[in-house]
């Protein structure tokens, strides 16, 4: 199998980032990599971009860095809360879900990719929760959100309970005399 070295231009999931020297087949060089300008053949000229392409994705990554973090600390003052519908006892109807988080989100102005909320199971009971935001690599906030019930909740009467005394016969003894 032929191989052939190129250098991306843009970054590519799975191969690398904007400025690296990579090793694939000729064949998805040749047929995706070359024609929708994600690479470029290694050779002296190109050599040349890389410089300005390694500094271009170092700035690009810091302001991403920044923008996360920024982004983290607004997340991290925002409090969010739910109203369900309840039933007895406090019971949900239905449950809270990650696309729940990220409509609410979008609601109070944050833009956040629905992607980057990691809720791993649905909420299904009321109180406080939290959910993980993972903003950018090494930036994740932990959001709380609180689920309230939106009717006020009515405890479950305890079942009457009767209380049964059983009579039982007395022991016989089968001692012999």
């Amino acid at each position: 199998m032929a191989h052939t070295e190129i250098l991306l231009l843009k970054p590519v999931d799975g191969l690398g980032n904007e400025g690296d020297q990579v090793k694939v087949r000729a064949g998805y060089a040749r047929n995706f990599l070359l024609p929708r300008k994600f690479a470029a053949p290694v050779n002296e000229a190109n050599r040349k971009q890389v410089d300005a392409l390694k500094q271009r994705r170092a700035t690009r990554e810091n302001e991403e860095l920044n923008n996360a973090q920024e982004l983290g600390r607004k997340l991290e003052k925002a409090g969010l809360a739910f109203a369900v519908k309840t039933g007895e006892g406090g019971k949900m109807f239905g449950a809270i879900t990650a696309s729940d988080v990220h409509d609410k989100l979008v609601a109070a102005g944050f833009t956040i990719d629905r992607k980057k909320i990691h809720l791993f199971t649905p909420v299904k009971t009321l109180g406080r929760h939290e959910v993980k935001v993972k903003l950018h690599a090494d930036v994740s906030v932990d959001l709380p959100f609180d689920v309230v019930s939106e009717n006020p909740i009515i405890p479950e009467a305890p079942a009457p309970v009767e209380v049964k005394q059983e009579r039982r016969a007395p022991r016989k003894s089968y001692d012999k005399k």
